[in-house]
């Protein structure tokens, strides 16, 4: 191999080395048996999400792992292998990718690392399966107000109650 190329798959190692490392998440698909239409739709929704995928040599993804701090991923690169990054949300790219792939069975999400952590396809299944940020805050929202929605409504009942005159007791009631 000259030296020139391999300045050059140098220069990509240190590139994908710094991605993996300033990334949020990433993970690592299998999509052999995807037809191009099926890959580019998966591209568009992880570009429509603040993601982004690439296919990049084994070899050079490993050297970057490596180099990153995550040496684990390098026994999963095996066979044709792509890289889903997640910028913005951490957990965005392995949603994605685990939505289309039960559509798509041919898909497979292999690991990844999210938010500076390995995460084997057990844990980043678990994790592509937690609802959104915002879905979780109307969860947490929800489940404080539905206490004080039920103190509304016992009060509106007892002011109503105490409207139409004292409430009938057990024992007192007219035959």
């Amino acid at each position: 191999m000259s030296k020139k190329a391999i300045a050059l798959k140098e220069v990509e190692v240190q590139a994908l080395t710094e991605r993996m490392k300033n990334s949020n998440s990433f993970v690592i698909l299998d999509y052999a048996g995807l037809a191009v239409e099926q890959i580019t739709k998966l591209r568009k929704e992880l570009f429509d999400s603040g993601c982004e995928m690439k296919v990049i040599k084994n070899n050079i993804t490993k050297r970057a792992a490596q180099a990153a701090g995550f040496s684990e991923l390098t026994e999963a690169l095996k066979g044709p292998n792509a890289v889903a990054f997640g910028d913005s949300d951490s957990v965005a790219a392995a949603k994605i990718v685990y939505e289309f792939a039960k559509e798509n069975k041919a898909l497979e999400l292999k690991v990844g690392v999210v938010d500076g952590e390995y995460m084997d396809n057990d844990k980043i299944q678990t994790i592509a399966t937690i609802p959104s940020r915002e879905v979780l805050l109307t969860m947490i929202a929800a489940g404080l107000l539905e206490p004080i929605k039920e103190v509304a409504i016992a009060l509106d009942l007892h002011a109503k109650n105490l409207e139409e005159g004292s409430p009938v007791e057990e024992g007192n009631s007219e035959e």
